[in-house]
């Protein structure tokens, strides 16, 4: 067993999931962001906010629901949750480094 893997008492001779568990997350990932990109493509921007820059986009998503398909919609969830869940994961990462 790798140094600072976990067993569940519960799974006695389960063995770790190693290597399929990292696919699947990288595999997730790469998911996510071919999906952000997919959207990004297809959305149509409101002619009174156009993204010239990140800031700007940033605050031109909330007009994007405004009147629009699920497509613009999609991308304001997108564009707000990812930075979210990036945190999480720094912040994951972090803890992870000030427990050893």
């Amino acid at each position: 067993m790798p140094v600072g893997a976990r067993r569940i008492p519960q799974q006695h001779g389960t063995p770790d999931l190693g290597m399929s568990r990292y696919l699947a997350l990288y595999a997730a990932q790469i998911g996510w962001v071919v999906l952000g990109a997919y959207l990004l493509w297809n959305a149509t921007w409101p002619s009174s906010c156009m993204p010239t820059t990140p800031w700007r986009a940033t605050l031109c998503t909330i007009h994007l629901a405004d009147n629009r398909g699920w497509i613009e919609s999609a991308l304001m969830t997108w564009l707000w949750i990812t930075p979210m869940l990036l945190g999480l994961e720094i912040s994951r990462r972090w803890n992870q480094r000030k427990r050893r």
